[in-house]
């Protein structure tokens, strides 16, 4: 008869023997974080030597390209995979047809080559969405009454996912949740023979209120007003569309996907991973750092110990990297045991 653990009774099972010292939880412990987990986001400036706090998110500052590289140096010291940038565009710079997108000299194009002429093994990620470029704030073209336009916003991220590629970078994340985006990019690049550039999908990405401080941080918040982005990221209440819209995306040509926020939304990061077993990331947001950050200073939370533990159950929930503010605190604490 096979074994079964419903057979077994107290005082014959003993859950917590295993648990009694640090060497057998060490033994039985299922899930583990490591650096190589980690992915961490940085808000790029024009200029030089140009440092900015986000008010909202404390020890996140926007910075100049000069800035980030010796930034991007302290990552690659400590063994973080990549990066993922995100521009602040000056509001001279937005427009209704977001074409400072596209730019080749740009702010995100300037700094893909920048990190990889200097740091060549560090990923770099590019965020291919257009609300820090329009004047309205939305990710993409509008109509006269403001709602987006799905295939015209397809046509303006497809120029603006083959500039960051042409620029350099590894991966281009479209995390708009435009219909069919993913498809038109992989057919654009594989036309141009940019046949390595990967692809992660924003495929499940909530309407969600834990954005705010993010917004304020690219500076899309004061354009978006009282605005919300409700007819094209999901709705929260939403579980079995999310594995919809991964799925179409994978049929797309996505390499990888993604998840976001993190937290509040692990039931999909491991609907995801077990359903359908392919490279599933997560994005600590903004608002989930802030929470965080927020309650430790007023000394309600233990900072390190609340910061690995959420971390530790994205990945106990199936992800298999996760883009965090914390990435480079938790890689120090990884580091030192």
């Amino acid at each position: 008869m096979p074994f079964s653990p419903f057979s077994q009774r107290y005082p014959a099972t003993r859950m917590r023997r295993m648990r009694k010292d640090d060497f057998s939880r060490r033994l039985m412990r299922e899930s583990r974080l490591s650096v190589d987990d980690l992915i961490y986001p940085v808000f790029v400036l024009g200029g030089e030597n140009r440092s900015e706090a986000v008010p909202s998110m404390p020890g996140v500052a926007r910075k100049s390209i000069d800035l980030l590289l010796r930034e991007a140096e302290e990552l690659v010291q400590l063994g973080i995979p990549a990066v993922a940038l995100f521009p602040v565009t000056p509001q001279e710079a937005k427009s209704l047809d977001a074409a400072e997108a596209w730019n080749p000299e740009g702010i995100a194009q300037r700094a893909v080559r920048a990190l990889k002429k200097n740091f060549p093994e560090l990923g770099v990620i590019t965020d291919v969405a257009l609300d820090p470029f329009t004047t309205h704030g939305q990710d993409g073209i509008i109509d006269e009454s403001g709602y987006v336009l799905n295939d015209e916003t397809i046509d303006a991220l497809v120029k603006q996912a083959v500039s960051h590629a042409e620029a350099g970078a590894d991966i281009v994340a479209p995390s708009d949740m435009m219909d069919g985006r993913v498809g038109a990019i992989r057919s654009a690049l594989e036309a141009r023979e940019l046949i390595y550039t990967r692809i992660l999908a924003y495929s499940a990405k909530y309407a969600s209120s834990y954005y705010g401080p993010f917004r304020d941080a690219v500076g899309s918040s004061g354009n978006l007003g009282k605005g919300n982005k409700f007819t094209y990221q999901m709705d929260p209440g939403n579980t079995d569309e999310a594995i919809h819209e991964v799925t179409l995306d994978l049929a797309e040509g996505a390499d990888m996907v993604m998840v976001k926020p993190g937290m509040p939304y692990l039931d999909i990061v491991r609907r995801v991973k077990s359903e359908l077993q392919v490279p599933t990331f997560v994005y600590q947001v903004s608002g989930e750092y802030a929470m965080h950050v927020a309650a430790a200073q007023n000394g309600w939370l233990d900072r390190d110990s609340v910061m690995m533990e959420s971390l530790l159950c994205m990945k106990r929930a199936g992800a298999d990297g996760i883009l965090t503010y914390f990435a480079k605190d938790a890689a120090k604490l990884l580091k030192h045991g």
